[in-house]
């Protein structure tokens, strides 16, 4: 009874991130498809659009907004509206550097500060020793910093419709094998969770 229940829950969790990661993708796809019919400057704004509707969803349908969406829902709205404002692309495309920039700021200074932070963002998700949080926040931390530089490259040598293609289909497979290659280190250094559990 108690395995059937687990599988359920197991089953309702993967759902949720599922779910969480449609909502999350969501305003990338529009950016993506808007742009290529009507151009950069509505697809940027439909991109703001999208991008505030999935905040609402995230709240409606999880009850909270997890912080890093929400950083990066802010810069979209302020260099999204800088680019419609000025009719100037380069707002938009120096977001995900910005970003990306903030997020290993945090991480950098929170290791500065004996804090892992990436513990209190996915302490209910993961369960690891002090050792593992801070090698996982360094390991994240220069991942975004890598994130950074490679936007700051793509859109210089590549065309706004090969740079919104590259954002889209080569950013998102990119961070999900980095994530994956760092299932080791969480197996590694995971805390034995009680029986039960």
């Amino acid at each position: 009874m108690s395995e059937a229940k687990t599988n359920t829950g197991s089953n309702e969790k993967s759902a949720q991130q599922l779910l969480k990661f449609v909502v999350e993708l969501g305003p990338l796809v529009v950016f993506f498809l808007v742009n290529a019919r009507a151009g950069i400057f509505w697809g940027t704004g439909l991109f703001i659009g999208a991008t505030l509707i999935s905040l609402g969803a995230s709240r409606l349908l999880f009850g909270r907004i997890a912080v890093m969406p929400l950083v990066s829902a802010f810069v979209v709205v302020v260099f999204g509206g800088l680019t419609l404002l000025l009719q100037d692309e380069l707002f938009i495309k120096l977001k995900p550097t910005i970003v990306n920039a903030i997020f290993a700021a945090i991480l950098f200074g929170g290791l500065y500060f004996r804090k892992s932070l990436l513990s209190y963002l996915f302490g209910d998700v993961f369960s690891l020793t002090e050792e593992g949080w801070r090698k996982l926040t360094f390991r994240w931390a220069c991942f975004f910093i890598f994130l950074a530089l490679l936007n700051e490259l793509a859109w210089r040598l590549l065309t706004t419709d090969q740079w919104v293609t590259f954002k889209v289909f080569g950013i998102m497979p990119v961070t999900m094998l980095f994530a994956i290659s760092q299932v080791g280190l969480l197996q590694r250094h995971a805390l034995d969770k009680p029986a039960g559990e």
